[in-house]
């Protein structure tokens, strides 16, 4: 039961699909618990000035782990075509080059981060109160990149051979582990936004330790050998044909949250302690659709690998009607009981507030994005990486970025800044419907038809 893997190549679509959609989605609620945690500690027992600096550096976390998460998306997608294909030496050799990979890109991310981190924060025009606080939570932070790049992409793998438990258990674990660090350094210790970055390290490096240790332990198709770590450099170049173009998607969308966090920062420290909080609402219906966005991913890859065109069809139309009753639901379920949930961040009613005028744009309207996620996913899945990528980037990341130049500098109000939200990402899936159309007419409807279609991995 514990290595259970959920049936991705034939049979029913609905239920395999919810059964392997429901442990990422826990996972992923877990992890924003967790880290919804950091955010109310320091909210709760440190200051408002503390939350808004944890707050701030969230775009630049992100921005600098997209492009690493990207290929690890990449290494799953490759994984699943050749476990699908039960190709024994290629799973292989795909397995140790992506958990060498992580390593080496966390080590990366790690150096750069901690000696950019006030350069970055400052060119956001992070005001001076929280400056210091937001610097030194970002520095320590960065220290747990090897551990945080491990677990993703272990967990990817895993992922793709269609076991979402695991993770989720580990994930588990190490989250429990977190929130006792918080408490113990911020309430007993006093160390404010250090306590909660020093917790967060701790637990990155658990988690990592639990996922290799379970590849150790895996079947021969996915058994992780410590002797056998290497870069297989055709396995690395077709991981990155995946990964980069959606690991520098990623870094876009950072780059464009950068700007409108630049421009939240302009309003001052209580609006970014509220814009903090409800960002943290958001993560978890974000984070429900994105476990769709997974699921459309490690299926439709499977299913290619094992030439099942007339069933990739289907993922597609069964995963977008998912992710909009989630999306619906979680988006407006968060709008309407958001003055309680944001209590949980801040004893100030002024918080809240600012907070409840994000949710009502973002939230409400988040199933949007949903749409446009799980497209990319199923696109990815098919092998298509370039097109996708420029689609967002320039339906999102771009309108975003002349939305805050034109729009916003006419009309400098919260409201303005939040509704290039749900403008976007409707954009963005309109364009990536007639993406898939195509990608439909080439690949699919031929291999459907018993035409020799070449697979684009």
């Amino acid at each position: 039961m514990f290595n259970k893997r959920v049936e991705m190549l034939e049979g029913p679509l609905l239920g395999p699909v919810i059964l392997f959609a429901l442990p990422l989605m826990l996972t992923s609620i877990l992890q924003l618990m967790f880290n919804a945690a950091d955010i109310i500690v320091v909210g709760k027992f440190a200051s408002d000035h503390a939350l808004a600096a944890v707050g701030s550096t969230g775009a630049i976390i992100n921005l600098m782990l997209n492009i690493f998460i990207g290929i690890s998306i990449g290494a799953s997608v490759v994984m699943g075509r050749y476990l699908g294909a039960r190709d024994y030496e290629n799973s292989q050799d795909t397995l140790h080059t992506s958990i060498s990979l992580s390593a080496i890109s966390g080590i990366l991310v790690l150096v750069f981060g901690v000696f950019t981190s006030r350069i970055l924060l400052e060119w956001m025009d992070t005001p001076p109160e929280v400056l210091d606080l937001a610097t030194e939570y970002l520095r320590i932070y960065f220290l747990g990149m090897p551990g945080f790049m491990v677990f993703n992409f272990g967990a990817s793998l895993l992922r793709a051979a269609g076991d979402t438990k695991r993770p989720m258990y580990f994930l588990t674990l190490s989250g429990v582990v977190n929130v006792i660090f918080n408490l113990l350094f911020v309430i007993v210790f006093k160390m404010s936004v250090a306590g909660v970055a020093w917790a967060t390290v701790i637990s990155q490096y658990l988690s990592a330790v639990l996922i290799i240790m379970s590849l150790m332990k895996g079947d021969d198709l996915m058994r992780l050998d410590v002797k056998k770590l290497n870069l297989n450099w055709h396995k690395v170049g077709a991981m990155l044909k995946i990964g980069l173009p959606a690991g520098l998607q990623g870094a876009m969308f950072s780059i464009s949250n950068i700007m409108i966090q630049k421009s939240i920062n302009s309003f001052g420290p209580v609006v970014m302690a509220g814009n903090t909080a409800a960002g943290s609402v958001e993560g978890f219906v974000y984070m429900g659709m994105n476990a769709i966005y997974q699921t459309a991913l490690s299926f439709t890859s499977q299913n290619m690998g094992a030439r099942n065109f007339e069933r990739v069809s289907k993922i597609y139309k069964t995963c977008l009607a998912v992710v909009t009753v989630i999306g619906l639901a979680l988006g407006i379920g968060a709008y309407a009981v958001g003055t309680p949930l944001l209590n949980l961040y801040t004893n100030d009613p002024e918080v809240v507030v600012y907070g409840l005028e994000r949710l009502s744009i973002v939230a409400v309207y988040y199933a949007l994005c949903g749409l446009m996620d799980v497209q990319v996913g199923v696109l990815r899945g098919m092998g298509y990486s370039i097109t996708p990528m420029i689609i967002t980037l320039v339906a999102v990341c771009g309108l975003r970025i002349v939305w805050l130049m034109t729009v916003f500098q006419m009309y400098q109000t919260r409201l303005i800044l939040y509704i290039s939200y749900p403008v976007t990402w409707a954009l963005a899936s309109i364009a990536l419907f007639i993406n898939y159309m195509y990608g439909r007419k080439k690949i699919l409807l031929p291999g459907m038809r018993g035409e020799e279609v070449n697979l684009r991995i």
